[in-house]
């Protein structure tokens, strides 16, 4: 099945360049995540407090500026503005891996490389949407939506996985060394992508674009809707994914051996969920997604019930199954609906919305867990989840919207 959707969308030209770049990329991502996390706590006097500083220091800017990157994703060509930042990206990451190579990590300077790298996120991922479009018809994007995102998180369980092997034996330094190269091939692989110039308009102040992209952004009741829903659910995730779970399973010497599983859990039903979107079209994408994001509160709740490790495996398998499906039909969705020339805009608008309290929902779960139990949080966290998922299928335009636009 896989192999032959791959045929397929492989003669459109451009589009194993892309999948290969994404691969790549991600396959960096993965080593990072274990790399940066491990270098910082080697640090000297180096705390759990100092990994959030050099986390949020990548977060902030990426959210704070996703809505003037999307301006520029639709002025310029996307290709070279995803090439470009993911080139200019491996060198901050770079120094950052010499930093730890060399011995003159500190916080201060990993504050200021994910800052600037945090910058570079801001106009690469209104820009990165849209490039899919640019490169296959309307009707193969469900399809090129599910292959991209299948081999871009394959690359990043061999990411993951391999970079808990670099670490330990060479350092985190050389892990992220790998990562800077692997960022700089990807930003090579998409800018040399032949796509066409944006369309030529007249062009206005980047106030006067916001405000348009704003315009078409809440035309849309059923993009608004969802974006309002995910405020709840994206905060609930990310407190559970980077705060919550490991807290649960904190209590026992197995608690990293066993939360690693959990997270092997999410990333392998993530890929199920792209074989699944892939295989199965349906008519109205939305209502399915919906549906089926409200079942990984399972997640939540196994941890909540001290459940046995199995059974939290399965939990995040079905989670991650629902987050693959939910991100395929709604890129597809907002590909086939929201016109060209606004597209970065409107998903700079979706990115700000959705993510604005993933932040608040990490830096309080802490405390919250602290005060109520991790358990009770826990119970919350998924029953937040249900509640938005059910009050967004109450809108119509939602529950009734078709996979390729008819306006």
């Amino acid at each position: 099945m896989i192999m032959t959707q791959l045929r397929e969308l492989g003669v459109y030209k451009g589009f194993v360049s892309l999948i290969s770049a994404r691969f790549i990329s991600n396959f960096g991502n993965g080593l990072s995540d274990i790399a940066l996390a491990y270098g910082v706590l080697s640090l000297n006097g180096a705390t759990g407090k100092d990994l959030s500083i050099v986390m949020f220091a990548r977060l902030f800017p990426m959210i704070a500026l996703m809505l003037f990157g999307g301006v520029i994703g639709d002025r310029f060509k996307r290709n070279r503005i995803v090439g470009g930042t993911d080139m200019l990206g491996s060198l901050f990451v770079a120094i950052s891996a010499a930093s730890f190579i060399f011995a003159f990590a500190s916080v201060p300077l990993l504050v200021v490389m994910g800052f600037l790298f945090g910058i570079l996120n801001a106009m690469w991922w209104p820009a990165m949407l849209g490039v899919l479009p640019a490169i296959v018809p309307k009707e193969k994007l469900n399809d090129g939506n599910a292959v991209l995102g299948l081999l871009s998180n394959f690359g990043y369980v061999v990411g993951a996985l391999s970079g808990g092997a670099l670490v330990t034996l060479f350092g985190s330094g050389w892990a992220l060394l790998v990562d800077a190269l692997s960022f700089f091939i990807a930003g090579v692989l998409v800018w040399r992508l032949d796509m066409a110039p944006m369309e030529k308009r007249e062009r206005a102040s980047v106030f006067t674009e916001l405000k348009y992209g704003w315009f078409e952004f809440k035309s849309r009741s059923w993009v608004v809707a969802i974006v309002l829903a995910f405020i709840g659910i994206n905060a609930c995730f990310e407190a559970l994914h980077q705060v919550l779970g490991p807290l649960a399973f904190n209590e026992n010497s197995n608690g990293p051996r066993n939360w690693s599983f959990n997270l092997a859990g999410l990333t392998l039903g993530m890929i199920c969920g792209g074989v699944i979107a892939l295989k199965f079209v349906v008519s109205r994408p939305m209502f399915f997604a919906i549906v089926v994001i409200a079942l990984s509160s399972l997640w939540n709740f196994s941890l909540a019930m001290s459940a046995p490790l199995l059974l939290t495996m399965g939990g995040a398998f079905i989670a991650g199954i629902a987050l693959e499906v939910l991100m395929v039909n709604w890129h597809t969705a907002m590909q086939t609906h929201i016109p060209e020339e606004s597209f970065s805009r409107v998903s700079a608008y979706d990115a700000f919305g959705s993510f604005a309290l993933a932040p608040l929902g990490v830096v309080a779960a802490g405390p919250l867990a602290m005060y109520y139990g991790v358990h009770s949080i826990l119970w919350a966290t998924g029953e937040v989840t249900v509640v938005c998922a059910l009050l967004v299928l109450l809108v119509r335009s939602v529950r009734n919207l078709k996979l390729i636009s008819t306006d």
